[in-house]
């Protein structure tokens, strides 16, 4: 099992046992695919969600330009939304399962069809 495998079957991990969800293994993969090279990064590959830069980065580089979204209020909410899922308390914030969940949260599986 490569790298990849092993990080993407930690995220499953996470989604099951942190936030309660049975993750779509082949949207999962596709989401850590997207990610690129910054899941192999201990810094890039968590979301730090007490900074309002590191949000600011999701909304604009994730949900605008990846999923397309218009910009408004509720990317934010969405965004606070996901990170108490994943639980507040939760030190690493793996980048690929906070978008896994966006993209889930806005229906937005279709991008990586």
């Amino acid at each position: 099992m490569g790298k990849r495998d092993e990080l993407i079957a930690k995220y499953a991990e996470d989604l099951k046992g942190k936030c309660g969800m049975d993750p779509d293994m082949d949207l999962l993969t596709k989401v850590t695919i997207g990610c690129g090279p910054a899941i192999y990064d201990a810094d890039a590959s968590t979301v730090a969600a007490t900074q309002e830069g590191e949000l600011e980065t999701v909304k604009n580089n994730f949900l605008i330009k990846k999923l397309g979204l218009a910009e408004g209020p509720e990317l934010m909410e969405a965004i606070n939304s996901v990170l108490e899922t994943y639980g507040m308390s939760e030190r690493n914030k793996y980048r690929a399962v906070v978008y896994y969940m966006l993209t889930k949260h806005f229906g937005k599986e279709a991008v990586y069809a």
